[in-house]
């Protein structure tokens, strides 16, 4: 079986929680998410044998994380933790309009230290050229030091010159980059120069380019060597570009949806795990469409496992 290796960090999260209290407090929900890691666990829940690399404390809610990892048979041998270091936490609140506002504290996250350590990298890198996949995001990168990005480069180019598969998402979010979008400009095509299964959002590229068009987005990559480009574009058809050819997947109207977060990272976790068992691109496209649209019809990034089993039908 294919194994695959997501790359990235795990957040604490503390989200809104109906209270039942006269008083005006506000009641939170503890939970854990970040993009690569909900993709990584909806992998694992649809079959593959899947990885998680990130960095750690070794307080009680790091250690939640490794125990949620492993409820989710996610795979923790490359998860690490640290003496006296913390987690990022975010926090989500309702703005009177409804929608969700999040307000993020991860400036001393161990995750940003990422591929910094020479002993760690060398133990790490040796563990993700045993894997078929290697996986991460534009937010892995942004959060990451310059140093520590040249090292996860330079590592991409060997694996894949082992033939090994490397999957993008840029997942651009410019406070991230401190609003330096020259920056993720740079950051982002360098490594879109060495993918080979890019997962993109027409918003993200939009937002980080000014494509006003898929062809835009197709024209500027399509050279790069890029044996799989997909496009996620919310509720419109999932478009694809393979061997010079566009292909295009419809996506059904979803009824009861109730909280769109972790779409695009269940989109990409469907399409990879199908993508890993081969299935066609076409085939993979709906598969990810399929566990995207159990996601948002349950509340937070990670739904209940029951929720998601009891919706999902698996590859056929």
């Amino acid at each position: 079986m294919a194994r695959i290796a997501a790359i990235g960090e795990v957040m604490v999260e503390l989200a809104p929680h109906p209270s039942t209290d006269a008083s005006d407090k506000d009641i939170m929900a503890l939970g854990f998410a970040g993009d690569t890691f909900n993709t990584a666990i909806y992998m694992a829940r649809t079959g593959i044998q899947t990885e998680y690399v990130t960095l750690l404390g070794d307080d009680p809610y790091s250690e939640k994380i490794f125990d949620l990892a492993k409820a989710e048979n996610v795979g923790t041998s490359m998860m690490e933790t640290m003496a006296g270091r913390l987690p990022g936490m975010y926090v989500i609140r309702n703005s009177p309009d409804g929608e969700r506002e999040f307000y993020y504290w991860r400036k001393e996250a161990r995750a940003r230290e990422l591929f910094a350590a020479k002993a760690h990298t060398e133990n790490l890198i040796n563990q993700l050229k045993e894997c078929d996949y290697v996986y991460l995001s534009g937010i892995t990168l942004a959060i990451i030091s310059d140093h520590s990005r040249l090292v996860l480069l330079r590592f991409i180019k060997e694996y894949r010159a082992q033939g090994g598969t490397f999957c993008f998402d840029i997942n651009y979010r410019p406070r991230l980059w401190d609003n330096d979008q020259t920056m993720a400009q740079y950051v982002m095509a360098e490594f879109m120069e060495h993918t080979d299964i890019a997962l993109l959002t027409l918003d993200d590229e939009a937002m980080l380019w000014g494509d006003g068009s898929i062809d835009a987005t197709i024209e500027r990559y399509k050279n790069n060597g890029i044996k799989e480009l997909v496009l996620k574009r919310g509720a419109e058809e999932v478009v694809a570009y393979v061997n010079g050819e566009k292909l295009r997947v419809p996506v059904s109207k979803v009824d009861g949806v109730v909280d769109t977060t972790g779409a695009g990272d269940s989109f990409n976790a469907g399409y990879l795990s199908a993508r890993a068992q081969g299935f066609s691109y076409e085939d993979a496209a709906r598969h990810g469409i399929h566990v995207a649209s159990i996601v948002i019809r349950n509340r937070g990034a990670i739904v209940k496992k029951a929720s998601f089993n009891g919706m999902y039908n698996g590859l056929n």
